[in-house]
């Protein structure tokens, strides 16, 4: 199969996806259309009550400032001149009550200076480590005052605001959004495109983005209306750091003068997966092994780093297999956690086993039979694995296993490499154990380089949860669908650069 297509570049609208000044703008719309309302005499068709947090994402979020002024007025049945560009913030014109606007804003903003998302921060820094485009689009003609209060003028690779609209007799936020493809020199269905704003999104409908993210921060809105997002984007995220979509990663081999950079001389706390990282990807789940050359390698390097294997397999089954004494095991994807002194098993987990062993037989009677499939109990799970089944009969043990799922709600599914897994329904996973061992360990990100290395759809959460803190390194293909922050190809990779990390 082959590889999909990497995006190539991120174009992210500024107050709201960036910077906290979507408040701040809401805090000034309010304020002005207050005191309009407020000013005018009661009027036989005018509609004068107060501006909400609904009247901002329906009729200003992301306009430029006299469309806002206009599409409000219009809402309430309110009829003012157009007035002059030049125009004072007391002119009782549509103009003038834009200039108010702004001045109210920048007053604000002086009063409570600019905040950024950490979530959009931790996500760029792993954009421009794969060299992705950056770009920022705002409507706003105070984008580059907000983006030096926040220290992020030297960030993008491109700004385009409404100063630019202004210059260039630009139109609309499409025609930002494709002035902005334009000067990173990359076709809009190759971008990402993150807004928090309907009819930004609309916009990038318009234009052609290839991913169009809808960024939902309503958990900032008082009156939380109901996001419309979801009608026009093609995902909506809360947290932009948990966001992914094909790229091409870097090797942490090709890039090793960035890491020993990132690195600085802390030592080395390393998280490994067991298969298709440690050992190579097989057939049969219990054929699996760990090479003796990359045993040695993993020993050599617990003489200098924190070592931890983190696998879906039960902790015996992985440590008996990986063969390793001295070093912290999660097993069941954290569930059952031990190491020298420490020892962690969930007792919802343990709650579980009866609802897991009546789902274990009805898959031996439903999917069991079906050639290829084999079936693995766990002590705290089950998976069904179809590695080997021919392609005509794989939705047939998707829609068995799912049957089965459904008959109990104390059981979830996870997914990964041609297998389907049945667990606990609790939230807990890999990034919740390696979170658990680094507080266990007296380890601080901080002061310590820690790394995740993982190459299946398990492993994101533990890629998630060293985001902005720590490195995670993919195994697998270069344009991958992931979180991490670097790509090895396969183990024997993962072998050597192990072997490079215990030398250093």
């Amino acid at each position: 199969m082959p590889s999909p297509k990497p995006y190539l570049a991120v174009i992210a609208d500024m107050d709201g996806v960036i910077t906290r000044t979507a408040r701040l703008h809401r805090e000034a719309w309010r304020s002005l259309f207050d005191d309009v309302l407020a000013g005018r005499p009661r009027t036989e068709g005018e509609d004068h009550s107060p501006f909400t947090d609904q009247d901002y994402v329906r009729l200003v979020d992301g306009k430029p400032r006299l469309d806002g002024v206009r599409d409000f007025l219009a809402d309430r049945g309110i009829s003012l001149p157009e007035g002059d560009p030049s125009d004072g913030p007391d002119a009782d014109t549509v103009h003038g009550l834009g200039t108010r606007k702004n001045d109210q804003f920048l007053a604000t903003l002086t009063r409570h200076g600019v905040d950024t998302y950490p979530d959009t921060m931790a996500a760029f820094d792993r954009w421009q480590r794969d060299h992705l485009g950056l770009a920022v689009v705002s409507a706003s003609r105070n984008c580059r005052r907000i983006l030096d209060e926040a220290g992020l003028a030297d960030r993008f690779d491109a700004i385009v605001d409404g100063e630019t609209a202004r210059e260039e007799g630009l139109s609309g936020k499409a025609d930002l959004i494709a002035a902005a493809a334009a000067r990173l020199d990359v076709e809009p269905s190759r971008c990402v495109l993150l807004e928090d704003a309907t009819s930004g999104v609309r916009a990038g409908r318009e234009v052609g983005c290839g991913l169009i993210v809808g960024v939902d921060r309503r958990d900032e809105v008082d009156e939380a209306p109901a996001s419309p997002l979801t009608d026009d984007a093609h995902r909506v995220v809360t947290d932009v750091s948990g966001l992914r979509f094909p790229r091409r990663l870097r090797s942490i081999e090709e890039q090793r003068a960035a890491f020993e950079s990132t690195r600085g001389g802390r030592p080395l706390a390393v998280f490994l997966d067991f298969d298709g990282t440690l050992s190579p990807i097989v057939d049969d789940p219990d054929a699996a092994s760990i090479p003796d050359s990359t045993r040695e390698a993993v020993r050599e390097l617990t003489r200098s780093a924190t070592v931890a294997i983190v696998s879906g397999r039960d902790r015996a089954d992985v440590e008996d297999r990986a063969g390793l004494e001295g070093i912290h095991y999660a097993g069941s994807h954290g569930l059952d956690i031990k190491g020298p002194d420490r020892e962690l098993v969930q007792p919802d987990a343990e709650a579980a086993a009866e609802d897991v062993a009546r789902v274990e037989a009805m898959l031996r009677d439903t999917v069991g039979p079906i050639e290829g499939v084999v079936i693995e109990r766990k002590r705290f799970s089950v998976a069904v694995h179809y590695r080997m089944v021919a392609d005509e009969h794989v939705d047939l043990v998707r829609l068995e296993t799912n049957k089965a799922l459904d008959t109990t709600p104390r059981l979830r599914a996870r997914t990964g490499k041609k297998v389907i897994e049945l667990l606990p329904a609790i939230d807990w996973h890999k990034g919740h154990a390696v979170n658990w061992l680094l507080d266990a360990l007296g380890i601080d990100p901080r002061q310590t380089l820690v790394m995740y290395v993982g190459d299946d759809e398990t492993d994101e959460d533990a890629f998630a949860a060293l985001a902005g803190r720590g490195l995670g390194i993919h195994v697998g293909p270069e344009v991958s669908d992931t979180l991490a922050d670097y790509h090895l190809p396969d183990p024997a990779a993962v072998e050597a650069f192990l072997r490079s990390l215990a030398s250093d």
